[in-house]
């Protein structure tokens, strides 16, 4: 239930629920469903119902147990904040994460409108990174939703990016990644739109992740946008008079 991870902006998985289902079309060619269905296929246990979606009590208490501080990805497998997860299930995974607090954690949703009307309630800590998923224009409203939250450090993961985002509204967001689709059936991702939304997190002074081009062959195609790597992250600092954890830009070519 946990693995290190080949995500590049990421170090390990956890996944306390496995299974999803697709709500918009950045989930067409999903690698988690596709991942979970060889799992299945291979006998393993926890995907023994392949990728209908599962709870995982069983993984929840995993990341106590890992003393070395890592950067994990909640829910690489699924979606935490999916209408089937139960919401007291949601807020175990939270005290989890909050009593784990030498690790920080990377929740990734596209079920923003869920999200915020729970957030209210959940126990948010600095070592909790939320992050929602926008594909296209049409989707730029869950950046909205995540705004709204408590979370102390917000990211989009504009993966698999189908089209141009322009005016991004990037007030109160603290890191942008992006990134092409690969695998089978790959859509194309033009450079324009993934340079448009790197100039635009440079005037904002948001730091900027480019994960990959993407395609079927994605180690080929590589991660290189205009002759650099963009390996920029928040960096949680902790201020010294209100104690409140703030996102600082950070550069790594």
């Amino acid at each position: 239930m946990a693995t290190n991870s080949t995500i590049e902006w990421t170090e390990s998985t956890w996944n306390p629920v496995t299974g999803c289902t697709k709500i918009s079309p950045g989930c067409k060619h999903c690698y988690a469903e596709r991942m979970a269905k060889r799992l299945q296929a291979m006998g393993q246990r926890n995907y023994i119902n392949g990728f209908d979606l599962t709870l995982q009590p069983q993984a929840l208490e995993l990341p106590l147990r890992w003393k070395k501080p890592q950067m994990i990805f909640v829910n690489s497998m699924s979606d935490l904040f999916h209408l089937d997860v139960p919401e007291e299930f949601i807020v175990q995974v939270f005290d989890v994460m909050a009593k784990a607090h030498w690790h920080r954690f990377q929740i990734l949703t596209k079920r923003s409108d869920r999200l915020a009307e729970i957030s209210p309630r959940l126990p948010w800590r600095s070592n909790m990174w939320m992050g929602v998923s926008v594909e296209s224009q049409k989707y730029t409203y869950r950046i909205d939703h995540l705004r709204q939250t408590e979370a102390h450090i917000k990211f989009l993961s504009l993966e698999p990016l189908l089209g141009p985002l322009s005016k991004l509204k990037l007030k109160k967001i603290d890191w942008v990644i992006v990134g092409g689709e690969s695998g089978p059936g790959a859509r194309p991702m033009k450079q324009e739109w993934a340079r448009d939304i790197r100039d635009q997190c440079i005037q904002a002074r948001v730091p900027f992740f480019f994960k990959q081009w993407g395609g079927v062959n994605k180690k080929k195609t590589g991660r290189i946008l205009e002759g650099r790597t963009w390996n920029e992250m928040p960096m949680l600092v902790q201020m010294p008079t209100t104690g409140r954890a703030v996102g600082l830009r950070i550069a790594a070519a």
